[in-house]
């Protein structure tokens, strides 16, 4: 079997996986894209006396205003969450939780941790796809109206959101001499460039979310570790962030590239 028979048969496979899963995929993207902010929300209600001291002690704003920024992190970010999945308001809810990263970014000192920073704007570049899906949710309640002009901000939304996600596999690159390393750097290089340029994105970003889900399991599996040992918290923390991620991937697997892509320069061809 030749290059180009095996790249069809992958590709033929991407596109009967989205055909039976194009009723569910949407929502089973949007769970995994806000897993973060949902468990982040929760884990403040548990943990208030502990995030409230932490915010305290480094910027020495007083019990009040500590306590008011974990209220504001845990309102803003489950309703966030609700209005997602039940589809209201959606826009609003992106824009608030874009906020709460920008929030969590200064509060917790992110900015100066390049790792933690490129994994918050990969974070990012999910609500962006978001933003672009209940976009595209609005315009096709106008079926047969030319919206060539309006979906423009609607493409340069999946290319931000394309990149920015690329951002988070840059943090999981491994600089070790091993060959399962260089392999898997060689492979996740070569899957986000196609993502980010939007070349046979789908059966990339596919791929992606399979290895990535793999990793995620293997490396930041929290369950085993006891809840009272710090890794606990870490590692859960890590899970969830690459869930988020993963999330974000399903998104362009079931919206497609978009109109800034090589995919739809090659149909214009």
């Amino acid at each position: 079997m030749g290059q180009n028979d095996l790249m069809g048969t992958a590709e033929d496979f991407a596109d009967q996986f989205l055909r039976v899963t194009k009723q569910y995929l949407p929502h089973v993207a949007r769970l995994c894209l806000i897993s973060t902010f949902l468990e982040d929300g929760v884990r403040m209600w548990f943990q208030w006396g502990e995030q409230r001291d932490y915010i305290d002690t480094t910027w020495g704003c007083g019990y009040a205003l500590a306590s008011a920024f974990v209220l504001l992190n845990l309102l803003g970010q489950l309703t966030g969450c609700i209005l997602v999945l039940s589809r209201n308001f959606v826009q609003y809810a992106c824009f608030g939780l874009f906020g709460i990263i920008a929030l969590q970014t200064i509060a917790y000192s992110i900015l100066w941790d390049l790792k933690f920073l490129m994994r918050n704007l990969a974070l990012g570049g999910g609500l962006l796809l978001l933003l672009a899906e209940s976009r595209s949710e609005g315009k096709s309640m106008f079926a047969g109206v030319p919206t060539m002009r309006e979906s423009s901000p609607k493409q340069y939304m999946q290319l931000g959101g394309r990149v920015l996600l690329v951002l988070m596999f840059m943090t999981l690159l491994h600089f070790d001499a091993s060959f399962f390393s260089i392999l898997q750097n060689i492979v996740g290089t070569a899957l986000m460039i196609l993502v980010a340029i939007g070349f046979k994105t789908k059966l990339a970003a596919l791929t992606l979310v399979v290895w990535l889900f793999a990793i995620n399991v293997y490396f930041n599996a929290f369950w085993t570790i006891p809840v009272y040992k710090p890794m606990h918290d870490f590692l859960k923390y890590d899970f969830f962030q690459t869930m988020s991620v993963i999330g974000g991937l399903l998104l362009v697997v079931a919206l497609g590239p978009g109109g800034v892509s090589m995919d739809e320069k090659k149909k214009e061809w």
